[in-house]
């Protein structure tokens, strides 16, 4: 019991300091160093190569994904990699954003002549103004923080959470700067879930020609079933005479009209089929059909064209399988 206590006491104390550090991150925001780096990124025709050792180099790997899914054309180079070649990747129109807590740290500060001959411009990020990456730099961002929440003083904590929440500060003021949207950060994610649900269309998970259910009005109900029965989506469009769509036949009309004993044989489509259905147009997000269904109870939807004429039609397992739920 004693050591359950032990373990609460001490990550607690973690969060406090951490807070504390995050709490004396403001006044470096506010300053004008902030703002001039801003400036400075939006303002680069090239990308953004972001720098650090150790812990600050697997900061500095999110930060440079946070940058390049903003907006922000970034990514990570090792600094010790860069020595031995890789400094071939960063061209002239780049800014370089140099992490080290320490500001002292030797494989950067080996690069930092031959990136300043190449007038390349550098921000140093560092919890020491006096370091010699924050003198050579030509802008300095400090993330000094009170106390690292390593009781020993030695493992970087507050000092790389201060700079995680750095870099999401300088990609989220960017992304504001820019007028980023989300269409354009799905373009850049259209693999995942996200991007799914902010590109993919009503277009792309229909069925169309030859596997749209579609039947006249004139139909009998039990011809409409076997239209049903071979497209597999549980509902069928009916047509009136012009081509447009009068309504929809689902699993769950067939299910009402067999409760109240109509002649399956005899009945047109037309006298049993669900009148002002719900429609949606192909350009719809996919997502947004998703959410209709849902606030609507239905299982299907009918797409139309701009003439009322149906062009497609969905229904959830479709949903399942684009992965849009």
């Amino acid at each position: 019991m004693k050591n359950r206590q032990n373990w609460r006491q001490w990550g607690s104390r973690v969060i406090d300091i951490e807070k504390a550090a995050l709490d004396n991150l403001y006044q470096f925001i506010d300053s004008d160093e902030f703002a001039d780096a801003c400036d400075m990124i939006l303002s680069c025709t090239g990308k953004v190569i972001v720098m650090g050792m150790g812990k600050s180099g697997h900061i500095g790997n999110k930060i440079a994904a946070t940058l390049a899914s903003t907006g922000t054309s970034s990514f990570f180079v090792h600094p010790g990699e860069a020595s031995h070649g890789d400094l071939g990747m960063i061209s002239d129109n780049d800014v370089v954003l140099a992490i080290s807590n320490s500001g002292e740290s030797s494989e950067i500060l080996t690069l930092m002549p031959v990136i300043k001959r190449r007038g390349i411009k550098m921000i140093a990020v560092t919890g020491k103004p006096a370091s010699n990456m924050a003198k050579l730099a030509q802008l300095h961002l400090c993330i000094g923080v009170p106390e690292e929440a390593c009781p020993l003083g030695l493992a970087p904590t507050s000092s790389t959470t201060a700079t995680l929440v750095l870099g999401d500060a300088l990609a989220v003021a960017l992304l504001q700067a820019k007028g980023f949207t989300k269409d354009d950060f799905a373009l850049s994610h259209p693999g995942g879930a996200l991007g799914r649900k902010l590109l993919l269309k009503v277009a792309d998970v229909m069925h169309s020609g030859d596997e749209l259910p579609q039947v006249p009005d004139s139909m009998h109900i039990t011809d409409a079933l076997y239209e049903i029965t071979r497209k597999g989506l549980g509902m069928t469009a009916v047509i009136a005479d012009d081509g447009k769509l009068a309504g929809i036949f689902t699993d769950g009309d067939l299910r009402r009209v067999i409760d109240a004993r109509v002649d399956l044989h005899n009945t047109p489509i037309a006298q049993v089929m669900t009148r002002n259905c719900v429609t949606l147009g192909s350009n719809v997000l996919a997502a947004q059909a998703l959410k209709v269904m849902d606030e609507k109870n239905i299982n299907g939807l009918i797409i139309i064209d701009e003439q009322q004429r149906p062009v497609g039609a969905l229904n959830m397992l479709d949903m399942v399988k684009a992965g849009v739920i």
